[in-house]
């Protein structure tokens, strides 16, 4: 029935006249599913935008998510590095206290030594994952390694309570400004040029005229001309530990008098041999050089 033959008529409003249509029922059939099927695609594809605009907003978020966490690891990581390095200078200070107390280093201390800077290499994008579980390692190593060092300190302390008037001998400042031009140990003769011999301390130089002070408490028991090392200064500290400084342009103390720590003795100058202003400093132990660097506290 529904596709049997139709007859539409359409009148004129005014005209007075009109217009016949004919059409079969299967044509109207027809244009109303071919209508119905456009709207539907028209709503599906309406949707289908609305989800990729919802996507697409939703993948802007996570990559700037993303971006923030991989910002936030890199801040982390330079965190995790600044705290190794703390650590580790306090680890050769520990060490350099040690040493100048004649204290035996902690065989639990080997565990620390291994201690290193965080690797940045874990950070690209795709081994973010990778650089959490490698950072959470790391913070477990130095908290580990903080703690020991607590301990550690504990001892030092302990030490430098029953050896106060030794460490108020130690030779443990710089004695002037300057830069060390020639370290301990075998070089080059600066002289000659040719050949080689044992540099028995540190030269730190600097303008004629700047102060050098007593690197700890002693008594003084030379000042004057000695040789090759010039105008000289000897102070004697006690513990078996004896100061020489060469080369001055003059020195401010005189034999038997006790200086402090910081106290001006002298100025460096160019007397003796020398090939520029600079000071000459020595430590000596029981009457053997030793690097001067092994009391200095950085």
């Amino acid at each position: 029935m529904l596709l049997g033959k139709y007859h539409i008529v359409i009148f004129k409003e005014g005209a007075g006249g009109s217009r016949n249509l004919r059409m079969r029922g299967w044509f109207g059939f027809f244009v109303f599913v071919l209508v119905t099927a456009l709207a539907a695609c028209n709503i599906w594809l309406l949707k289908t935008w609305f989800n990729a605009a919802i996507l697409e907003e939703n993948l802007a978020n996570a990559e700037r998510q993303i971006d923030e966490q991989r910002r936030g690891l890199v801040n982390l990581a330079e965190r995790l590095d600044t705290a190794g390095q703390d650590l580790q200078r306090v680890q050769r200070f520990d060490a350099k206290l040690r040493l100048m107390m004649n204290m035996e280093k902690d065989p639990a201390e080997a565990g620390i030594d291994g201690l290193t800077a965080f690797s940045r290499s874990y950070l690209p994008l795709h081994r973010q994952e990778l650089a959490v579980r490698k950072m959470q390692e790391y913070l477990t190593r130095l908290s580990e390694a903080a703690r020991l060092e607590e301990v550690l300190q504990q001892d030092i302390l302990r030490a430098l309570r029953e050896k106060r008037d030794m460490l108020a001998s130690m030779p443990s400042i710089w004695p002037a400004v300057g830069f060390i031009s020639s370290s301990f140990g075998r070089r080059l003769s600066p002289l000659s040029g040719k050949g080689s011999d044992f540099h028995k301390g540190l030269d730190i130089s600097n303008r004629v005229g700047t102060p050098v002070v007593a690197p700890a408490e002693g008594t003084v028991t030379l000042t004057a001309p000695d040789g090759a090392y010039g105008n000289s200064v000897e102070i004697h500290h006690g513990s078996g530990i004896t100061t020489k400084y060469a080369h001055l342009q003059r020195w401010t103390v005189q034999p038997g008098q006790w200086v402090k720590r910081g106290q001006v003795i002298g100025y460096i100058g160019m007397s003796g041999r020398t090939t520029g202003p600079h000071l000459h400093y020595e430590v000596h132990l029981h009457g053997v050089p030793v690097n001067p660097m092994r009391y200095i506290l950085e």
